[in-house]
């Protein structure tokens, strides 16, 4: 869709879920794709360790299944959703106090 309208759809597709933090992003053309996040780049905290790091982490499992590299997206998805789901490492935007680092590491803890 228009870009426009895509980002209209993008932003109330997230607030469904939980907000921008969480929303990965792929434009896949014929010749090359993109995977990010939805979100901007959020100067005001930039260089503070407090940033959701989800969204390029669930963009980066996207960019994974799209090259077929389907073993290390089925690794590192269980380990995001999972440290979601327990709640006790989230950043701010999440309810949490966590730092991104903090976060991250309860990520890579569950790793399986």
């Amino acid at each position: 869709m228009p870009n426009l309208y895509g980002d209209i759809l993008s932003d109330m597709c997230a607030g469904l879920i939980g907000g921008l933090g969480l929303t990965p992003s792929g434009n896949i053309g014929s010749d090359a794709s993109i995977f990010e996040a939805v979100h901007g780049t959020a100067p005001d905290i930039a260089g503070k360790d407090l940033a959701n790091p989800t969204a390029l982490l669930l963009s980066s499992i996207m960019m994974l299944r799209h090259m077929r590299l389907n073993e290390f997206a089925d690794s590192i998805e269980p380990a995001v959703l999972r440290s979601i789901a327990e709640g006790k490492h989230l950043t701010r935007d999440l309810g949490g106090n966590a730092t991104n680092t903090e976060f991250t590491n309860h990520i890579i803890d569950n790793l399986q």
